[in-house]
């Protein structure tokens, strides 16, 4: 079973350009709400992770523009897991119209996992063993 999250934002005028375009570093937050409700979605929230002494911080990301999105467009941010490796998380983000039938923006994050001090740790068995439950992609 692949574990995916939905999740729908409006595009504010604020995210826009003069010309009424999402400015590009907007999707960039997007893929981050993706990862928040996915995560909130598999009962692992980012707090619960901070109770752990656990944090992740973002250590590459890519992102591909396709089209284009426009103020007040209703748009849906759909994000998977790729993989869990011994220290590191990737997720991988697609951004669409509302109905999905234009792919928009398609990227990935990738997460160290770290301690409080910034030292980076095993991924601890909280989220290991979402790789057997949702069969995501263990590495090395």
């Amino acid at each position: 079973m692949s574990v995916h999250n939905l999740a729908k934002v409006r595009v504010l005028f604020a995210d826009t350009d003069a010309m009424g375009v999402v400015y590009h570093t907007n999707y960039i937050k997007w893929f981050e709400l993706g990862r928040n409700e996915l995560m909130r979605q598999l009962g692992v929230p980012y707090t619960e992770l901070g109770k752990l002494s656990l944090n992740l911080p973002l250590i590459n990301v890519n992102c591909e523009y396709l089209k284009f999105a426009l103020y007040d467009q209703l748009l849906t941010v759909e994000t998977r897991f790729a993989y869990i490796k011994r220290a590191t998380i990737r997720f991988d983000s697609r951004i669409w119209d509302e109905d999905m039938k234009n792919l928009l923006v398609e990227g990935y994050t990738i997460h160290a996992c770290t301690n409080n001090e910034g030292k980076i740790r095993r991924i601890p068995k909280l989220l290991l063993e979402l790789t057997e439950k949702y069969n995501i992609r263990k590495g090395e």
